[in-house]
């Protein structure tokens, strides 16, 4: 892994020229395994006689990151980087990385510790370093407004106040979003808690983080290449896992747990494993639920993560693969977009002995926010690019949310294209999902959530104390070409007063 940052003149390393990768109608049989570029795809009908015969390097695991305790304080240091990395086989890409060229290293810390993290900018852009799931201060936040200039170094530190999940970190600035996460910068962040759920723990053996997204390579490999643009964003046609390209893992028990983590930039990811047997997912994006659900299949928009228990026999050899989906758009729109990929995510073979274990009954979870204890309503309407009829503007407060209040937001998407919502600094519950109450998958704590288009969801959101009227939270479309474009917004926590920002009559509505 070499370091490459810019020409010789010091101008930053823009890659190859533009390679439009467009969509091939392949007429293969059944059960055939085809590649296209680098990219391995499992046709929808049918299953290959060997699902993973091309998945064979070996999981990488993300380190986890070391860190010091200073003063009561547990002291994490990242630097966020640039280069170029090798993520297929004799393909290097122009990556940018947290403590390396690509990815970056695991952060884990227990509620109740207090925590500082020192982030140096080697780029030669500015950048952010956003803690996304994470209940704190907004001035820790790591927004657009906390920009760390090259060669400078940003700290944040707060106290730990919420139950054991699974968080990542990313950088915001604005407008570049999509650029520096879909390069390679992101990274998982584990909290835990005094809690002891009877769920594999161990961290790179039984507990495995997969961290997904999407690049491009040529169409006849050997080259990068452009990803399609979407009406959802940039689409690439080889999906790498923890930097790794096809990738295989070695289950050495027959309980495997699985810390998902969509880190794409656009893509949606529709989980099912290559056997259709039924997985059990264990924990949303804030945390564990009450017990397990039994799923086969499991849809993750970008930033959305899931915790998924996975039951292995002896002589399992199976896929972790994506499959077609439906994104409430037109079919052309659908197409590009990916919903009509087959893509193969990670191999697993099973233990070849290994004592048995089960998945658990319950699961200690923490009480979800109920809607009897908000007091305000808001409503706020997705346009292509737009929330409320606006796009960003940094300057400008759109949301005032009284300090520990909780609220109910109904986030409508009247636009053409598909959506997911991300709100700061908050951890929500979906009450309703078109007026019907939400399906397993959704009765999980959440900070993102998917709304396709034509569709409507009610959020109950209980707001921190941290009440700082001058320092904004975001609240915005996650799939990050959206993002870029505008399609963003700003709220503060204020102490008294009445809140205010848009609603059914467009102020703040008492009940």
């Amino acid at each position: 892994m070499s370091s490459d940052t810019g020409d010789a003149a010091g101008r930053p390393r823009q890659g190859p020229p533009p390679i439009r990768i467009r969509r091939r109608t392949l007429l293969l049989g059944a059960g055939a395994l085809t590649t296209i570029g680098a990219a391995s795809y499992w046709l929808t009908e049918g299953q290959p006689p060997n699902p993973g015969a091309a998945f064979t390097t070996p999981l990488r695991i993300p380190p986890l990151l070391q860190s010091d305790v200073l003063d009561g304080e547990r002291v994490f240091r990242l630097v966020a980087q640039a280069g170029d990395t090798e993520l297929v086989p004799g393909t290097r890409f122009a990556t940018m990385g947290f403590n390396g060229t690509y990815l970056g290293p695991t952060i884990r810390a227990r509620r109740g510790e207090r925590v500082r993290i020192h982030v140096t900018n080697d780029l030669t852009v500015p950048t952010t370093a956003h803690w996304h799931g994470m209940i704190l201060p907004a001035t820790q936040d790591g927004t657009p407004h906390q920009s760390i200039i090259p060669s400078q170094t940003w700290t944040a530190a707060w106290q730990i106040d919420q139950p054991a999940s699974t968080l990542w970190y990313h950088p915001h600035p604005h407008g570049q979003t999509e650029l520096q996460v879909g390069r390679g910068m992101a990274g998982l962040f584990l909290l835990d808690d005094d809690s002891s759920p009877d769920l594999p723990s161990d961290y790179g053996v039984d507990d495995i983080p997969l961290i997904i997204q999407d690049i491009a390579v040529s169409s006849g490999g050997g080259s990068p290449g452009t990803p399609v643009t979407s009406p959802i964003g940039r689409i690439g046609n080889t999906v790498i896992v923890n930097g790794t390209h096809e990738p295989r893992f070695e289950a050495s028990t027959n309980l495997v747990r699985l810390r998902i983590l969509n880190a794409s930039a656009a893509r949606c990811y529709n989980l099912e494993l290559s056997t259709k047997d039924a997985f059990h997912l264990v924990g949303t994006d804030g945390g564990l639920l009450p017990s397990p659900e039994p799923l086969t299949r499991l849809l993750l928009s970008p930033a959305e993560r899931a915790e998924i228990v996975v039951k292995l026999a002896p002589d399992a050899d199976l896929v972790l693969r994506s499959v077609p989906h439906e994104l409430g758009m037109s079919r052309g729109d659908n197409i590009a977009s990916g919903a009509e990929d087959t893509l193969g995510i990670l191999r697993i073979a099973g233990p070849r002995t290994a004592p048995a274990r089960s998945v658990p009954i319950s699961l200690p979870s923490s009480a979800l926010p109920q809607r009897a204890n908000a007091l305000i309503e808001r409503h706020f309407t997705l346009g292509d690019t737009t929330i409320n009829g606006e796009k960003m503007d940094m300057t400008r407060i759109d949301t005032v949310v009284a300090a520990g209040s909780t609220e109910v937001w109904t986030i409508e998407n009247s636009s053409n294209r598909a959506h997911n919502f991300h709100i700061h600094g908050a951890r929500f519950a979906v009450h309703t999902v078109n007026g019907d109450v939400p399906a397993g998958p959704l009765r999980g704590p959440k900070d993102t959530v998917f709304i396709p288009r034509g569709e409507t969801l009610e959020l109950i959101v209980p707001f921190s104390s941290f009440a700082d009227p001058a320092t904004p939270y975001m609240y915005h479309c996650h799939l990050l070409w959206h993002e870029d474009q505008g399609m963003m917004a700003q709220y503060v926590v204020a102490d008294g007063g009445l809140a205010t920002g848009p609603s059914h009559d467009g102020a703040g509505r008492h009940h």
